[in-house]
């Protein structure tokens, strides 16, 4: 039995040395890619064994088995695939970055080559045990009926040898002579953990001391009509270590422009809701079937954060560990597929099943909304997915901006909403008076967010998303013209109203940038608005919560001449004017109030004090 005893080439020696030292960032990943190469060698011997009429062990199970010797510190890894001749355990292990796989694949026909499915073709896995071992032999005898079996071994530090082995069955085998710092993984419980995690949905068994550990299916591999709702569930339940059921789920695979597989659910519970703090991406990154990374933060947007499960590509640019994206430019591409897909998913549910779609959007419309502030890509789609509640609709029901605009009135050119904090505030305040009157539908938008959804987006379907409470608001006429002069002539006269306004800006100085006659009120005496359209009273809300230090800009105060207190604080002027100040003081602070921008109470308190008791002096 001659041994015979090769040298790496200096440049292999180097690329050996980081393969081991800078490569991989996990010690965990050198089982990945031995299992990864084990499994590729089954695959090439089950192609092989419809090919040809006779081959060596043709009995043997396709499987791949691991033990381990706790007292010895060894993990041994065995595979019946289609092995090795002497040549080959030369020209793959002895050659650095060379991929037998990628051979393999390279010289079947491009026919034959669709029936394939090998994982290793990177070439450099096998050598990643030497970030754990002090020394690596692999006994292989190939499955031709003639061949011989032997021995590579090396300690990773240049050289190897090549020793004729007798007794081997079919396949490949690796023992691994643990490094001190690498004992764990001569441990059972160790081993099924990585296998778990990386290497759960390899196509073939994988035992560990006799026990299969890969019992989950990749049903993301497999055809939707093939696939009973149950599996899906328990699929779901296991890729997201979730107990509850998914509300819906996209399954689809693509072959252009990229090769991709992917299966997606959306969960019953929003955990960010339930004080669990922010979820962190749920979707896993796979190429073919080996995760290469677990809740990818790359491969769907932020807001996408809640979706369950995963997307597996051939095409995954991947770098020569696999542990790493590398091609951003195709990672764009495959997210805006993915994400794309989702969303018109998202779409068809709202329309065929809008059950189902309300109690998604209930639970992670706040993701959506956070899209459309931050997604220009796909914001369009985005916006026919939001849904709020409206002046046309019952209480609790939603509506899509589509609908809205399906039922705008003629000559109506721009899309209406309000904030507030619940729907019976919006509706008791003065800010939609003039709408109910010209029977025009207002959207309420309830949550803090939802200004900043609307100022992102600017418009939909070509109409602009105007905030009721802008001070440039323009709305169509009163048909009813003898009911617009009838109230006309109940107002204050021009110069009256004129000199009332230009009085009470004095009055309120540097609290407003201007005090104007409304075109607006019906019922109530003022309200507040603001002048430049650019942030909406509930977006100084927000941005006061959180910074205290935030100055809320200039507003305009709007006042109706047609009701009584303005006019009898016209009157109020004439015959108590620092008493009429107080009052005017009192109006703009109820109006802030009613906009939800009131900040320091206290003067206001002491001011109403004084009003009560000049009211009693009476």
């Amino acid at each position: 039995m001659t041994t015979e005893t090769y040298e790496f080439q200096a440049e292999a020696k180097k690329l050996l040395d980081i393969v081991i030292h800078s490569l991989y960032t996990e010690k965990d990943i050198f089982l990945r890619e031995l299992i990864s190469n084990a499994a590729d060698a089954l695959e090439k011997f089950r192609h092989q064994q419809l090919l040809e009429e006779e081959v060596f062990d043709a009995d043997a199970s396709l499987e791949i088995n691991i033990s381990v010797d706790e007292k010895d510190h060894t993990l041994t890894i065995t595979d019946s695939g289609i092995g090795m001749t002497r040549d080959e355990l030369e020209h793959n292990l002895g050659t650095i970055a060379h991929s037998g796989s990628k051979t393999f694949l390279t010289e079947l026909s491009e026919g034959a080559q669709k029936d394939v499915s090998l994982i290793g073709q990177f070439g450099v896995g096998f050598y990643a045990a030497f970030m754990v071992a002090t020394k690596v032999r692999v006994l292989s005898r190939s499955y031709h009926p003639d061949s011989d079996g032997h021995e590579w071994s090396s300690d990773g530090t240049g050289s190897y040898t090549l020793t004729p082995s007798s007794g081997l069955h079919r396949g490949t085998k690796i023992i691994i002579e643990l490094e001190e710092d690498a004992y764990e993984y001569a441990n059972d419980n160790a081993i099924k953990r990585i296998i778990t995690q990386y290497s759960n949905f390899v196509p073939f068994p994988i035992k560990v001391t006799g026990e299969e550990v890969n019992t989950v299916q990749a049903v993301w591999t497999r055809s939707k009509n093939d696939i009973k709702d149950e599996e899906y569930t328990e699929f779901y339940k296991f890729i997201a270590n979730a107990f509850d059921e998914p509300m819906t789920r996209l399954h689809f695979s693509a072959d252009a422009p990229l090769a991709i597989k992917a299966l997606l659910f959306v969960p019953e519970t929003n955990t960010e809701t339930m004080g669990f703090g922010r979820m962190d991406p749920g979707v896993s990154l796979y190429c073919q079937k080996i995760l290469i990374e677990q809740h990818s933060k790359d491969i769907l947007p932020e807001w996408l954060r809640f979706v369950k499960g995963v997307i597996d590509s051939e095409d995954m640019p991947l770098n020569i560990s696999r542990q790493a994206l590398q091609d951003s430019a195709l990672v764009a591409k495959i997210k805006k597929i993915i994400t794309s897909r989702f969303l018109k998913n998202l779409g068809e549910l709202a329309k065929n099943e809008p059950e189902t779609y309300g109690k998604i959007w209930k639970e992670f419309g706040i993701f959506l909304k956070e899209g459309a502030t931050s997604d220009f890509t796909h914001r369009d789609a985005l916006a026919k997915l939001l849904r709020f509640e409206s002046s046309a609709a019952e209480p609790g029901e939603l509506i899509s901006l589509a609908d809205y605009v399906e039922r705008m009135k003629e000559g109506q050119e721009d899309i209406y909403y309000i904030n507030g904090p619940t729907r019976a505030s919006i509706e008791t305040g003065p800010y939609i008076e003039t709408f109910k009157r010209r029977d025009l539908e207002v959207l309420y938008t309830m949550e803090p967010i939802d200004d900043f959804v609307f100022t992102h987006l600017g418009e939909f379907d070509g109409k602009k998303l105007i905030s009721a409470d802008r001070a440039d608001l323009r709305l169509p006429d009163l048909s009813d013209t003898k009911e617009k002069d009838a109230d006309d002539a109940e107002k204050l006269e021009k110069p009256v109203a004129d000199s009332l306004t230009k009085w009470m800006k004095e009055v309120l100085g540097e609290k407003v940038k201007d005090v104007v006659v409304s075109s607006r009120l019906e019922e109530s005496p003022a309200i507040i608005v603001n002048p430049d359209g650019m942030f909406t009273s509930s977006m100084e809300r927000v941005m006061r919560a959180t910074n205290q230090e935030h100055i809320i800009s200039g507003k305009n105060l709007e006042i109706n001449t047609g009701h009584h207190l303005i006019q009898g604080l016209a009157d109020m002027r004439v015959e108590d004017e620092n008493f009429a100040k107080n009052l005017i003081e009192q109006l703009f602070d109820n109006a802030m109030i009613q906009a939800g921008l009131m900040i320091e109470p206290r003067s206001m308190v002491e001011r109403s004090y004084e009003i009560m008791e000049r009211a009693l002096k009476k």
